[in-house]
């Protein structure tokens, strides 16, 4: 059990590996700390903002409201914890909370005694805060309340601890100085310990009518995009106008028989919008059948699709239907049309111009009623000028053409899109994170997206078959290779707690280190011919290459430091 009382020989771990993640990018207007983005505050706007909160909700929902915004936060803080500090002890993982909370200007926390025993479950906590903000904002703005007033730390207390613990963990302020008393003091064990944790716990739900509200929403969003029950749709999803232009065309066109021509790149979702085109029409209960045709062999695709008698060649051992049939009286999407062969294309058209087909073999002509949804990621009239698709068949197929955008040509439904997969794949793999951190989003959104909606599902999918329950994705669980070099200039905190270019406090960090630790020129000169023969598997060219000089003149210095033997 790991055990931490107060006295005055002993001190936090060093705060550096928390400050090394503030990154202040002012001409861009961005703050990050870690990969989350942050931004400073007055404390009188969040004095005014809970002041209105208040008098709108009133006290008790406001509680909960800012409990509840606290707890974010926490949750957020604890995962950075555990990853800048995974070889340190339970205790020095566990005070990264305390110190951020200090560090982002909130609080100064003084830990009293801290029980940790995470193999048996244990968690006692008892804290002091001093100068909280939410006490500065009761004792300027609204006034001394009647009850402990620090209530977003207090969510981030019972959050940052419950995921450190993995456990439920609740904090309780049994005195504070927004209320009158001397000082602020909280005290955090697990929530079997507490005789009034249901009723605490409470706070930590969102207002019952709020909540309605939102399941309300809920339910329009999921009838409107969610279409026919099916996970993987996404029709709909998004606000921009070259988007909702498109869907407003598609809608028009479910209604009749009309065939459609969908046109766009390769993973904007074309079957997606097929298959909504479909649901939407009047044949719904009737057959859906998707056919790629770049993936049926040239020599087979007439039968697959218009189907076959026995004996019309070898191996036609039996007659069978093909996918015209087989979507009779409802509808038939072909994705890579323009790959269909001559003969092919020639059976299509007898199919849109006189309803009917014949099967491979047969002399025998069969009615067929199946609406025709056509889709290519390439232009079928220069196919046509090339001599590679009938024209005939073109100005058929082109009776309603829709332009599906790319997605880099409507990057603003990226969120929304995102949003969606991480439901879909929440659901799927039986685990909850936290969604994208703001770096990886902002990559997402400076990305081209070749892959367009498809390689955006398969990277969401796997920054959630990276990353745990309760963790953000992270940048490097998105992309394998991040898409977005940042190459804007920003600035950091050193040491005295002053902005500095990042590139000048790297220099002068290592520069206070040799001074320090008093080393000579020759020591620094040594320290850096070793480690760049270790990292050259002491090789004494590779080694001069990563020390930007000539094999003689490394040599000459191995020999003159006494280094060739070691």
């Amino acid at each position: 059990m790991a055990t931490f009382s107060t006295l005055p020989s002993v001190s936090y771990t060093d705060i550096q590996d928390l400050t090394d993640q503030i990154r202040f990018q002012g001409t861009e207007g961005k703050i990050w700390f870690g990969e989350q983005r942050v931004m400073l505050m007055q404390v009188s706007s969040m004095a005014a903002f809970r002041r209105e909160i208040t008098n709108a909700m009133g006290i008790e929902q406001a509680k909960g409201f800012f409990l509840r915004l606290g707890y974010q936060s926490g949750l957020r803080d604890a995962e950075l914890a555990r990853k800048l500090r995974p070889n340190n002890s339970e205790l020095d993982i566990f005070l990264a909370g305390p110190q951020l909370h200090s560090l982002k200007g909130m609080v100064k926390v003084i830990p009293l005694e801290i029980d940790i025993d995470q193999d048996n479950r244990h968690f006692y906590g008892e804290l002091e805060w001093v100068d909280s903000f939410e006490v500065e904002i009761c004792q300027t703005e609204l006034g001394l309340l009647d009850e402990p007033a620090c209530w977003s730390l207090l969510g981030y207390a019972c959050a940052y601890a419950s995921s450190f613990m993995k456990q439920e963990i609740l904090f309780r302020e049994i005195s504070c100085r927004g209320c009158g008393d001397d000082k602020c003091i909280i005290v955090g064990k697990p929530a079997d310990e507490w005789d009034d944790a249901d009723s605490f716990r409470g706070y930590f739900k969102a207002d019952p009518t709020v909540g309605e509200l939102y399941d309300l929403q809920s339910e329009l969003n999921s009838y409107n995009h969610c279409i026919n029950n099916q996970e993987e749709q996404y029709y709909g999803i998004g606000q921009s106008l070259s988007y909702k232009k498109v869907c407003k065309m598609i809608d028009k066109a479910a209604q009749g028989k009309v065939t459609v021509l969908l046109l766009g790149e390769t993973g904007v979702g074309k079957e997606v919008i097929a298959r909504s085109v479909h649901v939407r029409s009047e044949r719904s209960d009737k057959p859906f059948i998707a056919v790629n045709c770049a993936a049926i062999p040239h020599d087979l695709i007439e039968a697959e699709l218009f189907g076959v008698e026995k004996g019309a060649f070898t191996g036609a051992n039996q007659s069978r239907a093909g996918r015209f049939e087989r979507a009779n009286g409802g509808t038939i999407f072909l994705d890579e049309v323009i790959e269909l062969t001559p003969r092919a294309q020639a059976s299509l058209l007898r199919v849109l111009q006189e309803n009917e087909l014949e099967r491979v073999g047969d002399n025998h002509t069969r009615k067929i009623d199946v609406r025709v949804i056509a889709a290519t990621n390439e232009s079928l009239a220069k196919a046509v000028e090339e001599g590679r698709f009938r024209a005939d068949l073109y100005y058929r197929l082109n009776v309603f053409p829709a332009s599906i955008p790319a997605l880099r040509e409507r990057i603003e439904d990226l969120p929304l899109l995102a949003e969606h997969f991480l439901e879909k794949f929440h659901r799927e793999y039986n685990k909850r994170t936290l969604g994208l951190s703001d770096k990886a989003l902002q990559a997402c959104l400076h990305y081209k997206w070749p892959g367009n909606i498809r390689e955006l599902e398969n990277v969401v999918e796997r920054g959630i078959i990276l990353t745990d329950n309760n963790d953000i994705i992270d940048l490097e669980s998105l992309f394998a290779i991040a898409p977005v070099q940042d190459n804007t200039k920003d600035n950091i905190i050193n040491t005295e707690g002053n902005l500095v270019s990042s590139s000048n406090y790297s220099q002068q960090y290592w520069a206070d280190q040799i001074f320090d630790n008093n080393l000579s020129l020759d020591e620094v000169e040594n320290i850096l011919i070793k480690s760049a023969i270790e990292k050259s598997n002491k090789s004494i060219s590779g080694a001069a290459r990563l020390l930007n000089m000539t094999r003689p003149a490394l040599a000459y210095r191995l020999k003159k430091a006494n280094l060739l033997c070691q």
